[in-house]
């Protein structure tokens, strides 16, 4: 099975090949249902050229398409042409022709936006050029096994891990109407995971952050209209997702950091090597590592049925560790750049993470600036260098407790 991960701009996406992936998928800017991350614009496909080797690029053009936005696809199909994608991302059937006349070698593969979840669809699908279905989460293990049997010559990918939505596969208009900002054109605010106040003489919602506005609760038998969902873990069950006939297991965070999509990423690579013998290690250790991650509530989503999902969670982020920034390229011995992402203090306690090393701790190391002057804190947008004995080396993740951030900041 290919390990597809999230890569919402160049370092991250490096990030996503260095810890493991074998694909990686990204969006380019107007296009794609994640506007809010940085997604791809300008000369960067000359740094994905590079990054890439023999990995596999996924191109997300997932929007549904307005008059306007025809207009402005066919205005950069020449730019976009830079791009070595292997496959496009699609959800509109309508830019179907444009992109089959414009990249006859380049794969369609029909979006989870498209709703797809039974095997006539799939069929459809199939017959107009599509060479992979990235089934609606809402499809069970045995849906997806009746369906690889009936349409056995597709590529069928889902999503393994990541955020839940509450409405059919991004389908919503909760953002749009509260905040003008809608999730179909890749905009969504995620209003499901506000904070809010029930005011039940009046039947009405107050949002944390937007006092004064109220939003009327329409309730039924046993539900109300806002929900917000649990994110999905299929870390412990890849075999039943192999032997459904899954061939694409998908991360879902083009939003999220660095950190983020090197440790899930990490974590399933040692679990499918492991189901395919090919890491003979314990993974016990990695697994752990996804509750480390800023996360919801896990699940396991529609594969099993639909109780464990319909229950809304009532825990906001879990968060265990803070980001602190990364290794970056040797200056010579003892010696590495020190990319900042959150201040650091030389001294306190920090754990470093790699591609292959679960983790280690050290407070042994100094921080210089690029007068090679100590400092006594590292800032994020600043020229550091780190010198330890430690074993460390590019690519290496720096992060630390949360909760020795929050007694630092007591004192």
């Amino acid at each position: 099975m290919e390990l597809l991960s999230p890569a919402g701009n160049v370092e991250k996406l490096k990030y996503a090949y260095l810890y493991g992936a074998d694909a990686a998928y990204i969006g380019i800017k107007n296009f794609s249902l994640r506007q809010k991350a940085d997604n791809f614009n300008h000369d960067e496909h000359k740094l994905i050229r590079e990054i890439k080797g023999n990995k596999k690029l996924y191109g997300a053009l997932n929007i549904y398409f307005h008059e306007d936005d025809l207009d402005n696809l066919e205005e950069n199909l020449d730019y976009i042409s830079n791009y070595p994608f292997d496959a496009f991302i699609i959800s509109d059937i309508g830019i179907v022709r444009k992109l089959r006349e414009y990249f006859p070698n380049t794969e369609l593969h029909l979006s989870t936006q498209a709703n797809c979840v039974n095997s006539e669809a799939v069929k459809m699908y199939r017959d107009i050029g599509f060479t992979r279905v990235v089934l609606g989460r809402e499809t069970s293990l045995k849906e997806i096994e009746r369906i690889k049997s009936k349409v056995p010559d597709i590529e069928l990918e889902c999503f393994i891990h990541g955020a839940m939505c509450l409405a059919y596969s991004g389908r919503c208009f909760l953002s749009a109407w509260m905040a003008d900002r809608s999730g179909n054109k890749g905009e969504c605010s995620h209003s499901c995971r506000w904070d809010y106040k029930v005011h039940e003489r009046e039947l009405v919602l107050e949002e944390a952050k937007r006092p004064g506005e109220y939003y009327p609760i329409y309730e039924g038998e046993g539900f109300t209209s806002i929900l917000s969902s649990k994110d999905i873990c299929m870390i412990d069950h890849l075999k039943e997702l192999r032997d459904a006939g899954v061939d694409s297991l998908k991360i879902e965070g083009r939003m999220k950091s660095i950190y983020y999509t090197a440790v899930v990423t990490r974590a399933y690579r040692k679990a499918v090597d492991k189901l395919t013998g090919k890491f003979e290690g314990e993974i016990a250790g990695f697994r752990e590592e996804l509750e480390k991650v800023s996360h919801r509530e896990f699940s396991t989503g529609f594969y099993f049925g639909r109780d464990d999902i319909e229950i809304p969670t009532e825990k906001s982020y879990l968060r265990q560790f803070i980001f602190m920034g990364v290794v970056g390229p040797s200056n010579g011995e003892g010696s590495w750049e020190l990319i900042v992402k959150n201040q650091i203090r030389p001294g306190e306690e920090l754990e470093f993470i790699g591609p292959d090393v679960l983790f280690f701790k050290s407070s042994d190391y100094r921080i210089v600036n690029e007068d090679n002057q100590d400092v006594s804190q590292a800032d994020h947008g600043k020229i550091y260098s780190i010198i330890t004995e430690e074993n460390i080396r590019e690519g290496y993740i720096i992060r630390k407790s949360a909760a020795a951030e929050q007694t630092s900041a007591a004192k």
